[in-house]
């Protein structure tokens, strides 16, 4: 390597400058993620990239091994998964670790919310579990076919391989994770920082019994043990993977989708703004308040985070948003805040009373990340292109809900 201390690097049309960090790293065997968009480079310490590139390994091999075993192995892990998450001595060190991970997390200021281990988020997660167990659905199956003279074509679905995740941090992903096993693939996932303590516990203490227990190979379902965003960088940078998703928030996942993308890993990425909901010019009332209510009960990726009313009926809309979420404010100890740009919204909203109505200059792509008290933005468009034209240039793409009794504005 070149030592000279002004050595630049040639990144897409920008040079950067070789940085002692990223020498350091190169010196231990580790990697640079050079990013053409943005001119970035992404540093991957030695030991980061050994602990990928091991688990992405025994995962590969595990996907081989996987494939010669019976159908139903695959049902029986999910289902002895799920007896172990509800076994309360089983589950204890488990809740240990969470208690500690809480902690720390209050600690530093970060919110909590989808961090704690709830009795209604083990009962999902179990929930979730047998829900694959039960999947009428196998790695390998034929899925459509065209018969013609003397020759037919046949559709068939078939494993990918390794699939890689990283979340945030919610404790309740080991459900979500371990559901590509159902579909023949495995799985090479890491955890936000605040929930490895409950990760570790969860893969320990029941995963890999579980896995043992129905005869699957122990690198079905691997953790990757680093609190570092490297160990991310590096795992959607590995050929080796077959699929890359990343669920989470912020400029952080856009960027582990520049990283798969350049290394030419197909990836599904949620950004930021959570979900939106668009109230049409003629609408049930009961829907209405129904959708808000179950939207905000708690936060998750696809949890309500913007409305857009309309100008056309914007008392009649109002009206019927307000008591919703006066209601909701109330299950959650009156503190649901909502952001407006203007005074009209947050009059006509006032007389719900129990909400916490801030008016001011809003971005309506930003995402609320909030732990018990829910956080919405209401805004305003002249019709629904133009809301819809709001969605498309502000929202993440990921969820849009339309409740209108009029089929041209759901179109």
């Amino acid at each position: 390597m070149n030592d000279r201390p002004d050595t630049k690097i040639l990144v897409g049309d920008h040079l950067v400058d070789l940085s002692p960090a990223m020498r350091a790293a190169l010196d231990s065997g580790g990697r640079l993620i050079a990013l053409r968009a943005s001119g970035t480079v992404l540093v991957v310490p030695g030991d980061v990239r050994r602990l990928v590139d091991s688990a992405v390994a025994t995962a590969t091999t595990a996907f081989s091994t996987l494939q010669q075993i019976p159908h139903e192995n695959v049902n029986h892990f999910f289902e002895t998964f799920a007896c172990a998450i509800e076994d309360d001595e089983r589950f204890a060190p488990v809740l240990a670790a969470n208690a500690a991970d809480v902690e720390s997390a209050r600690e530093r200021g970060r919110a909590t919310g989808r961090l704690v281990i709830t009795p209604t988020m083990r009962r999902d997660m179990a929930a979730g579990l047998r829900m694959w167990a039960g999947l009428d659905m196998r790695r390998l199956d034929q899925t459509g076919s065209v018969v013609h003279d003397g020759w037919s074509v046949e559709s068939w679905r078939a494993p990918l391989g390794v699939v890689a995740f990283v979340f945030e941090g919610r404790p309740n992903v080991f459900a979500d994770a371990t559901g590509v096993l159902k579909s023949g693939n495995t799985v090479v996932f890491r955890i936000g920082s605040d929930a490895l303590r409950t990760a570790r516990a969860i893969r320990d203490e029941l995963l890999r019994p579980s896995l043992q227990a129905a005869g699957l190979p122990d690198g079905a379902v691997a953790l990757i043990d680093s609190a570092e965003h490297a160990a991310g960088w590096a795992l959607f940078d590995d050929e080796r993977v077959a699929l890359a998703v990343a669920r989470g928030s912020g400029s952080a996942v856009g960027q582990l989708g520049d990283v798969a993308r350049q290394a030419g890993i197909p990836v599904s990425l949620h950004g930021t703004g959570g979900a939106w909901l668009i109230v049409g010019t003629a609408f049930d009332s009961e829907r209405l308040a129904s959708v808000v209510k179950h939207s905000l009960d708690r936060k998750v990726c696809n949890t309500l985070n913007t409305v857009v009313v309309l100008e056309r009926n914007l008392d009649e809309t109002l009206m019927a948003l307000a008591p919703a979420l006066a209601e909701t404010s109330r299950a959650h100890d009156g503190g649901l805040v909502v952001h407006t740009d203007r005074e009209d919204v947050a009059h006509l909203l006032r007389s719900a009373g129990s909400l916490d109505l801030r008016v001011g200059p809003i971005n309506p792509g930003l995402e609320w990340e909030w732990g018990h008290h829910p956080e919405i933005t209401v805004v305003a468009a002249k019709d629904v292109s133009e809301a819809v034209a709001m969605f498309n240039a502000s929202s993440p793409r990921f969820v849009l809900s339309v409740v209108s009794t009029v089929p041209a504005e759901e179109e």
